[in-house]
């Protein structure tokens, strides 16, 4: 199917359905997915599909084409309210995501001191001191975990060797609840084997893990978008309504998008 990519370093203002009136920052290549993830359902297709080989935008490309966007932002009066590292893959793989962060900061406070800040991130670099550092920095550290059991997150995100949910949630854990859990709920079938992360036993034991992690706010969603394969499909809004039940159970923020 048809997929979605960003062409540009800095884009939006764009409405999102869970962060508002969000700018975002691509800190990827633009003309193909750059991950360490491979998930089913990315609206940006499959790692490494384009088969071009892409400088990453450097630190300071970064910071000018932010500066000269928030500028604009400014003297347009145009509606912000958040500063969102997204874009054709995972932010946290680029080699100075921490520097890039110390810019964001300080422009943000410079131009716009009430905006926030936010990284949606797969989590699989918590382990490196300088990414859990620098995303315990910003406003909303966002980190995603689809499923508690390892032959789904393997079926589902196709994470890279090593990755284990494991060292996940003990990074998320270290955070001491200042930080948001995103899900991603789908159902449906790949490469022969079933998928749905929204079953009893899935539900069940994710829901374990969001007892012992305490995330402040859980955002949990389906598809909206095109995705690689045509063989996977939304979750009922039903049942997205009751697994944010059971959330609110534990004492928990959680925000649904359908």
């Amino acid at each position: 199917m048809p997929t979605f990519l960003f062409d540009e370093i800095i884009f939006g203002p764009v409405k999102s359905r869970r962060l508002g009136a969000s700018l975002g920052i691509n800190l990827l290549p633009v003309s193909g997915k750059f991950c360490n993830f491979n998930c089913i359902y990315c609206e940006c297709g499959w790692s490494g599909e384009s088969g071009q080989t892409t400088r990453l935008p450097s630190r300071e490309d970064i910071r000018i084409h932010l500066e000269k966007k928030l500028r604009e932002i400014v003297v347009e009066g145009a509606p912000l309210d958040m500063i969102t590292f997204a874009g054709n893959g995972e932010p946290t793989i680029h080699p100075e995501f921490t520097g890039i962060i110390e810019d964001t900061i300080d422009v943000r406070n410079r131009l716009v001191p009430s905006v926030k800040i936010a990284v949606l991130s797969n989590a699989s670099r918590l382990s490196r001191p300088e990414i859990f550092e620098s995303l315990g920095r910003i406003d909303k550290n966002i980190l995603k975990l689809d499923s508690a059991l390892e032959k789904t997150v393997n079926l589902i995100n196709q994470p890279p060797a090593g990755y284990s949910i494991e060292n996940v949630v003990e990074g998320m854990m270290r955070y001491k609840g200042r930080f948001i859990l995103q899900t991603l709920f789908v159902k449906g079938e790949f490469g022969g084997v079933v998928v749905d992360n929204s079953s009893d036993e899935e539900v069940a034991a994710w829901l374990e893990i969001v007892k012992n992690v305490m995330p402040e706010m859980v955002m949990i969603y389906t598809i909206a978008r095109d995705t690689p394969i045509d063989t996977i499909r939304k979750v009922e809004p039903e049942k997205l309504d009751t697994i944010a039940g059971e959330i609110r159970k534990l004492g928990i923020l959680v925000q649904v998008s359908y």
